[in-house]
């Protein structure tokens, strides 16, 4: 006698309002980090347009002091490339280099190579722990950037004392070798670093940081005065804006994933760490016994049976719901064919006595898988499951 179930199936897979329901929360944040990273990406690009660019009006553009440089005698040609950069090296030129950490080590060596003996000037804007040790031997960036933007000369070098304070705080600079001057320093650590060339009239400007630069503020402080002198020691001024493009052109190095990381994305990292500790921390204080109370009001017990299913399925908890499921047919068949409900869960009890209430002897196997069986592997195996344990316990009754 079989005990497949005759009853028509049905289904536990939620409809597409309820998964709506559920992942809309989720939906609406992501959609809100997108447009905010867009907005914020908007704004930025806005802000940066033309960054320490020579020809530009922006306020972080350098058109202003390119135009005082003009006025005094002195000509600006902006380059992109390193072979232009290079070939530009010459005792009557100061070579300025807007973002020195876009270059590969390979081409900092190449232009360090060209520039140290040419007897020029080479401005480095902002360079950091990448790119300041190849393009100025004996200086080393410190990690931690200057908490003051305003800062004081403090140093002997005429240029620096004739402009007084100015905005250089920024990147610091720790000097290793003698005979450099060490300006604006915040918390004893320069932020403009001048380096002699070993022969010859040429020497390195490390500034930590651009602000003497731009168009916004040029005006500030002793920003203009600064600038001039740095740029307009030599009658040509040569503008590098090196280019992520530049840089591949490059095959002998490429930067890894992590070199190309802003600076201070370890710290960054630290502080999202420590807030999902904290957020993890604060939803598990939630966590606890389970208290009993009463009910404030009657529920039915249909409603309970689907809130208990659905915990299981929101668990995926089919196992304890094939035991809880067999366990209430085991209880409810052994007073049906005459044993004890102490032993209703012993096979050698309860399945021989259910064979001959069913006069199915041969098939005991088939009960044993039905009532005593492995979980079921998937959902539908479950809800196939339950069916034939309810048609099990229908036909018991009827016979």
């Amino acid at each position: 006698m079989t005990t497949e179930a005759t009853l028509p199936s049905t289904s536990v897979s939620p409809t597409t309002r309820q998964v709506w329901t559920r992942a809309r929360g989720v939906v609406l944040a992501l959609v809100l980090l997108l447009l905010a990273a867009v907005a914020i990406a908007a704004i930025r690009s806005n802000e940066l347009h033309g960054n320490l660019d020579p020809r530009s009006a922006d306020p972080y553009g350098s058109r202003a002091v390119a135009e005082l440089l003009a006025d005094r005698g002195v000509d600006t040609r902006v380059v992109t490339t390193l072979d232009e950069a290079r070939a530009a090296a010459d005792p009557d030129t100061t070579l300025l280099v807007a973002v020195p950490d876009l270059l590969t080590h390979r081409q900092q060596s190449r232009l360090h190579s060209a520039t140290a003996g040419s007897g020029g000037r080479t401005v480095l804007v902002a360079p950091g722990s990448w790119s300041v040790e190849r393009l100025a031997p004996g200086v080393v960036a410190d990690p931690a950037t200057s908490l003051d933007s305003t800062l004081s000369p403090d140093c002997a070098l005429p240029a620096a004392r004739r402009a007084g304070t100015a905005d250089t705080g920024g990147i610091r600079y720790t000097v290793t070798r003698p005979g450099n001057d060490e300006c604006y320093p915040s918390d004893r650590l320069a932020t403009l670093v001048r380096v002699p060339a070993a022969s010859g009239d040429g020497d390195t400007v490390v500034l930590g940081a651009p602000d003497i630069l731009h168009n916004d503020t040029l005006d500030e402080q002793g920003n203009a005065s600064l600038a001039l002198q740095l740029l307009g020691s030599r009658p040509h001024l040569v503008w590098y804006l090196p280019s992520l493009s530049d840089s591949a052109t490059d095959p002998g190095e490429e930067k890894g994933f992590l070199d190309l990381l802003p600076s201070g994305w370890l710290w960054g990292t630290l502080q999202l760490f420590f807030a999902a500790a904290l957020a993890a921390l604060w939803r598990a204080r939630r966590l606890g016994p389970l208290v009993p109370e009463k009910l404030p009001v009657a529920i039915r017990a249909s409603e309970t049976v689907e809130g208990r299913a659905r915990l299981y399925r929101k668990a995926n908890a089919r196992d304890r719901a094939a035991n809880a499921l067999r366990s209430t047919t085991r209880t409810n068949l052994a007073p049906l064919v005459g044993v004890p409900v102490a032993q209703a869960h012993a096979p050698e009890a309860l399945l021989p006595a259910l064979s001959a209430q069913l006069h199915n002897d041969g098939d005991g196997q088939a009960l044993h898988s039905l009532l005593f069986g492995p979980p079921p592997g998937d959902d539908a195996a479950l809800i196939s499951l339950a069916d034939q344990l309810d048609a099990l316990e229908r036909e018991v009754r009827r016979s």
